[in-house]
C-alpha cells in the first residue's frame, strides 16, 4: 500500500493555490511571501536533491497564526511544509506538490525554565545555541547537538541526535511534550512535565520523528542537564579505521561513560587540517569528551588511553582547558564544510547510515574499501559511539558517471547498514532521499505507518511526499 498524492497542484485550473495566497496576504500581508528567491530558499536544503519550491511561505510568529494557516491551506485541498532553519539533508522542507511552506524561525521565545525540574518549555523556532545561551546561568544545558546550529523544532520533526547521544540520548528522549497543529488546524498538547506516565498512547513519540507528516510542531517540553563540573577531551590517532573502530567498541562495552566519541577517517583530518587550522596527523582518529568529576574524567581519559594503547592507537592528548576542547568541536562541527573544501567546485552529497555497535568496525572497514574501490572522493565521520557514522561524497553534478557511480555506493551502503540489522540512517532522517529503503527495513510495519498517515492527514496535506512511498 502506498500513499496516494491528494492535493491541488500550483497549475491547477481551479486556481485553488491563487486563492489561498490571496487569503493568506490578506491575513499576513507582507509576513506571506511569494518572491522566488525566497521561494527557493524554502525549497532548498543542505542537499543534492532538486530544489523544489513552495508556491508562497508564510512566517507565522504564534501556534494560532500556524493553525489559521493550516485550515485555510486545508479547506482547499493544498500542501503544507514546516520550515525550521533549513539545515536538513535529504529534501524534508521541498514542496514536490507545491503548496504554503509555514516559516516557524520568528516563534524563537523561551516560554518557560523550570531549574528545579530541570526541564524549560519553547518555540518550536528556537535554536540548540540559543537555548542554551539562555540557561547558560542556570547551572544547566541541553545536550542534543547535530552539529548545525539547527530549531529544536526541526530537531524533533526529524529525531536529531549528534555529538551528545552516546551519553544523553537523541531528541525523542529529551522530549517531554509537544504542542501540535494537525492537518485540519486542530491545536492538540501531547505529553506533560512528568518524567514518566502510563496515560494512553504516547502520542509525544509519534511525532518526534515525522518529520512533518503528521503535523507542525509549534512548542517543546525538553530535558535539560546539569552543567558537569569537570570536562576533559581530546584527540586519539589511530593506524587504520579498523583498529580505531575496535577501540570504539571496547570502550562502549566496558561501560566506559564517554560522553562523545566521535571518528574522522584520514581524508577528513586532513580537510580539518586544512579548514580549520589544526595540526593533526592524517590518520584515521577519535575526538573524544568525558563528563563527571575532576577525579572521575581523570579516571576515564587514563582508561582510554589504555584501551587505545590495545588496539595501536595513541598518543592520547587530552586536555580540560576549554579554549583547547571548543577548537577541536568546532573543527569537528565544521567538517561538512570542511570536506567541501577538498573539491570546491563540488557538491557534497551527505549520507548517514547506524548498525549495531558490534557490527561498526565491519561496516566502517566495508565502506572504507567501497570508497577506494570507485575512486571516490568521500570523507568518514561519525558518532560512532551508537554505531553512527556519516560519508560526504564529492561529486560533480552535473558528470552524470559520476552521479551514477555517487547514487550506486549510498545505495550499497544503506543495503549494508540494513543487513547488519542496522538501518538506512541513523539521524539524517528519510525525507525524499531515503523512501526507497523503508520497505526494506520495515516490511510489514511501513503498512501501518501508511495507516497512521492516512488516520491523521487523509488528504495527505502535511508535508507530501515525504518518509513514506508515493503511488
Amino acid at each position: 500500500m502506498a500513499i496516494e498524492a491528494n492535493v491541488m497542484h500550483s497549475d491547477d485550473p481551479s486556481g485553488s493555490v491563487s486563492g489561498v495566497i490571496e487569503r493568506l496576504k490578506a491575513r499576513f500581508a507582507d509576513r506571506c511571501a511569494t518572491s522566488q528567491a525566497l521561494r527557493e530558499q524554502h525549497g532548498h536544503t543542505t542537499t543534492w536533491l532538486e530544489n523544489q519550491p513552495p508556491d508562497a511561505v508564510v512566517f507565522a510568529e504564534t501556534t494560532q497564526e500556524v493553525a489559521e494557516t493550516v485550515k485555510i491551506c486545508a479547506e482547499a485541498n493544498v500542501p503544507i511544509i514546516p520550515f525550521g532553519t533549513g539545515t536538513s539533508l535529504e529534501g524534508h522542507v521541498n514542496a514536490p506538490e507545491g503548496g504554503i511552506s509555514i516559516d516557524l524561525s520568528r516563534m524563537n521565545n523561551v516560554l518557560e525554565v523550570n531549574s528545579d525540574d530541570l526541564d524549560c518549555r519553547v518555540e518550536a523556532g528556537v535554536t540548540r545555541r540559543q537555548m542554551n545561551s539562555y540557561i547558560r546561568d542556570t547551572g544547566l544545558f541541553f545536550p542534543i547537538d547535530p552539529g548545525a546550529d539547527a530549531s529544536l523544532g526541526g530537531m524533533a520533526a526529524t529525531r536529531a541526535s549528534g555529538t551528545n547521544a552516546v551519553r544523553y540520548g537523541t531528541m525523542k528522549d529529551a522530549v517531554l511534550g509537544l504542542t501540535v497543529v494537525t492537518a485540519d488546524g486542530n491545536i492538540i498538547r501531547t505529553g506533560g512535565r512528568a518524567r514518566k506516565s502510563s496515560a494512553g498512547y504516547d502520542l509525544t513519540r509519534l511525532f518526534v520523528g515525522s518529520e512533518g507528516t503528521l503535523g507542525i510542531i509549534t512548542e517543546l517540553t525538553v530535558r535539560l542537564h546539569g552543567q558537569p563540573e569537570a570536562i576533559s577531551g581530546g584527540v586519539c590517532p589511530f593506524p587504520d579505521v579498523q583498529s580505531a573502530c575496535q577501540a570504539v567498541i571496547m570502550t562502549i562495552q566496558m561501560g566506559l561513560p564517554v560522553a562523545r566519541i566521535e571518528l574522522l577517517d584520514s581524508m577528513q583530518v586532513r580537510a580539518c587540517n586544512l579548514y580549520s587550522k589544526m595540526d593533526l596527523a592524517e590518520t584515521p582518529t577519535l575526538f573524544l569528551e568525558f563528563h563527571g568529576s575532576e577525579a572521575g574524567v581523570k579516571e576515564q581519559s587514563e582508561t582510554f588511553s589504555a584501551i587505545a594503547d590495545e588496539f595501536g592507537g595513541g598518543p592520547f592528548n587530552w586536555a580540560t582547558v576549554a579554549e583547547d576542547r571548543t577548537k577541536l568541536w568546532s573543527a569537528r562541527h565544521d567538517a561538512y564544510w570542511a570536506g567541501r573544501g577538498l573539491r570546491p567546485d563540488a557538491q557534497v552529497v551527505a549520507t548517514d547510515v547506524c548498525v549495531p555497535i558490534s557490527r561498526l568496525a565491519e561496516c566502517v572497514t566495508q565502506t572504507a574499501d567501497d570508497i577506494e574501490a570507485e575512486g571516490l572522493l568521500a570523507p568518514i565521520v561519525g558518532h560512532v559511539g551508537d554505531g553512527n557514522f556519516h560519508v560526504q561524497v564529492l561529486v560533480d553534478p552535473n558528470n552524470p558517471d559520476e552521479m551514477k557511480t555517487c547514487e550506486a555506493f549510498i545505495e550499497r551502503l544503506a543495503i549494508r547498514a540494513l543487513d547488519m540489522e542496522g538501518t538506512c540512517t541513523g539521524e539524517h532522517g528519510v525525507g525524499q532521499g531515503k523512501q526507497k529503503y523503508m520497505k526494506r527495513e520495515h516490511g510489514d510495519a511501513l503498512e501501518l505507518m501508511q495507516s497512521i498517515k492516512e488516520a491523521l492527514d487523509p488528504h495527505n496535506l502535511m508535508n507530501p511526499g515525504k518518509i513514506l512511498p508515493q503511488s
